[in-house]
Parts: structure tokens; C-alpha cells; sequence
């Protein structure tokens, strides 16, 4: 699936991996996967999207994206908004997934192939608009949960299916906290 020289970049939808490994049980090892695809050819970039609460609110990701950005991954978020609906519930308003999708095609010329690391079907038109660049596109997510996390059109637009369930062992991390990785 992955050749030793070829040119290869993470595109990790944040808020989207989140919610597949919360629902796997499991935590991943940031730098464990780093090391996994340097292992599988020349890693060019490692991308990580996400929407931040606003300035005034705590952001409880904020120290893995402290960590992130400080062990190889270049972060790339936006502020999300908070609303209240006519019911008087505070919901929280962010899309990050235009910003990975003109990042990736802006990419493509340099780079061999894309894990995208997100089961959303929203980026079929962009797995199909990298793959008639050349591009290979590798798909992590899941169909081993239940809801499964990974669009059926996806995973068919895909060159590749990574299992996200199956790697534990590769990327997952122990129960602990990640400040000590």
C-alpha cells in the first residue's frame, strides 16, 4: 500500500478522529503515528484541523494542540463559534473542513499520497479530486463501531482502507496522560 520513497502527508480531521476513537475506546499516540508513516515512506506533512472555542471560552483541547504543534504537526484551526438556539441550549458552531480540503489540493503536486485521517463522506469530491492529480488517498477510519464512522462512499472513493480499530496496538497509547509521552 505504501512504497518507500514515495511522498506522503496526514490530513487529520480533527473534531472527526476524536469522535471515531472515542467510540473505538481508545487514545491515540500522536507521535506513534508520526513514526508509523516516516516508517512507511518520506512524510512531507502532518496536518491536524480543528475548530477552537473563542478566546473567552476554555478551550479543552488546547493542550493537545500545545503538544501537537510542539512534536511535529503543523495545526491549522479557526475559531468556532458558540450560539444559543431559541431554547436557551449553547451550541457550538465549527467547520474546519474547506481549510484541509485547499490545503491538500495546494499539496497534491507535491506529494505521492494523502491519509486522510476522517470517515466524512463530504470529502469524496476531494479524494476524487486528488486521485485525477495522481495522488493516491488512503482513508483511516472505522466500520467497527457501531454507528460505523466511515461513509461507504468514501471508503469506495478511496485507493485504501486503514482500520483504525485493528492499529491499537500501532497507535493507540496507554491509559495516561499524554503530556507524558
Amino acid at each position: 500500500m505504501f512504497y518507500p520513497n514515495e511522498r506522503i502527508a496526514l490530513f487529520i480531521d480533527g473534531s472527526n478522529l476524536y469522535s471515531t476513537v472515542k467510540t473505538l475506546d481508545y487514545d491515540l499516540d500522536y507521535k506513534r503515528i508520526l513514526e508509523f508513516f516516516q516508517n512507511k515512506g518520506r512524510l512531507i506533512a502532518a496536518n491536524y484541523y480543528t475548530a477552537i472555542l473563542d478566546k473567552e471560552d476554555f478551550s479543552p483541547i488546547q493542550p493537545l494542540i500545545d503538544f501537537l504543534d510542539y512534536n511535529g504537526y503543523t495545526v491549522i484551526s479557526k475559531p468556532a463559534k458558540s450560539q444559543v438556539t431559541r431554547d436557551g441550549h449553547k451550541v457550538i458552531k465549527g467547520n474546519i473542513d474547506i481549510e484541509l480540503a485547499v490545503d491538500a489540493l495546494l499539496l497534491a503536486p507535491h506529494i505521492d499520497h494523502i491519509v486522510l485521517f476522517s470517515g466524512d463522506g463530504d470529502f469524496r469530491a476531494l479524494l476524487r479530486a486528488l486521485q485525477t492529480q495522481g495522488v493516491r488517498v488512503t482513508v483511516a477510519s472505522t466500520n467497527k463501531s457501531t454507528p460505523p464512522m466511515l461513509a461507504d462512499e468514501l471508503r469506495r472513493q478511496a485507493n485504501h482502507y486503514i482500520e483504525l480499530a485493528d492499529l491499537e496496538r500501532v497507535m493507540g497509547r496507554e491509559a495516561s496522560d499524554f503530556y507524558n509521552q
